[in-house]
């Protein structure tokens, strides 16, 4: 190839990346690195709607965070709830998918009902379970029929409310776990298991050690996606128990930072607080992807 020709490829390609790749690349830049380097910035302020002259106030704002209690209760509630969020939707997933893993049209549409809640909105899922779960609401009534007096306040009850978000949350995500381990059943050669079974390997043993063995791509692609989505959480918790019942006892971080950001006008602290949570968002999912990628290779 000549210099000549190898500079025509070279603008060809650069031709391709700006009608392709510069579009993405622009929207990306605008709606996310933007943002992000704007919420570093505001994080070392003291920036206030109400305040007209921002001023640079170094690590202040984090410091204050973790002598916010508050914040750490906050703190608290997310590793819960993204604990109940990650745990609950992989055991069921994967307890669902072995047993739709088998072929015929009831199976099929079985995998449909269990993905439904999956492509609903957040918004809507919360709404229908707040009026499920709340005070004398149709989970109440079901209880009393069946001669339970006083059920449990599901939503008004502060040692339960943070539970009830979470069993909601997991309730949604449930369907995208079963996928996803239905992908990673299929994908079991039949010749393993066949394998197994002549040399006497009953159900539960062919499962544990030629089954789950093949399951840890799809045990790592739902364990950071789990991660990553009871972190932010906030959804769920503004519509369903705007933070309560009583002081904090369901509030996330997430909640946390629209509520001082744009309740409360604190700019730079909501910014601080969102900086902390996206770095041990960052911390946490890269460990857990490590060690699962890990176990993989092993596997």
């Amino acid at each position: 190839m000549t210099s000549r020709q190898g500079m025509r490829a070279r603008r060809a390609d650069l031709g391709y990346f700006l009608g392709f790749g510069a579009p993405g690349l622009l929207f990306y830049a605008c709606f996310v690195f933007a943002p992000l380097v704007l919420s570093v910035g505001y994080s070392f302020t003291n920036a206030d709607a109400f305040l007209p002259n921002t001023k640079f106030t170094g690590f202040h704002n984090y410091v204050r965070l973790f002598h916010d209690s508050d914040f750490l209760m906050q703190l608290r509630v997310t590793t819960v709830l993204t604990f109940i969020i990650v745990l609950v939707p992989n055991l069921g997933g994967l307890a669902i998918a072995v047993l739709l893993n088998r072929s015929g049209r009831l199976y099929r549409a079985l995998r449909t009902v269990f993905f439904v809640p999956v492509v609903l909105s957040s918004v809507v899922v919360a709404v229908v379970w707040q009026a499920m779960l709340t005070d004398g609401g149709l989970l109440d009534r079901l209880l009393g029929s069946l001669g339970v007096e006083h059920p449990p306040g599901w939503l008004s009850d502060p040692s339960i409310a943070l539970y009830s978000v979470g069993s909601i949350a997991s309730w949604q995500l449930l369907g995208f776990c079963t996928v996803v381990y239905l992908a990673g059943l299929q994908g079991v050669p039949d010749d393993l298991l066949e394998a197994a079974a002549i040399d006497g390997a009953g159900t539960w043993t062919r499962f544990r050690r030629v089954t789950w063995p093949m399951l840890a791509p799809s045990l790592t692609i739902n364990t950071v996606m789990l991660l990553i989505t009871g972190f932010k959480t906030y959804d769920f918790v503004q519509v369903i128990t705007h933070g309560g019942p009583g002081t904090g006892t369901t509030a996330t971080v997430a909640y946390g930072v629209i509520q001082t950001g744009f309740t409360e006008n604190k700019t730079g602290l909501a910014s601080a607080m969102a900086v902390v949570m996206l770095a041990i968002v960052a911390v946490v999912s890269s460990v857990a992807l490590r060690i699962l990628q890990r176990r993989e290779v092993e596997l």
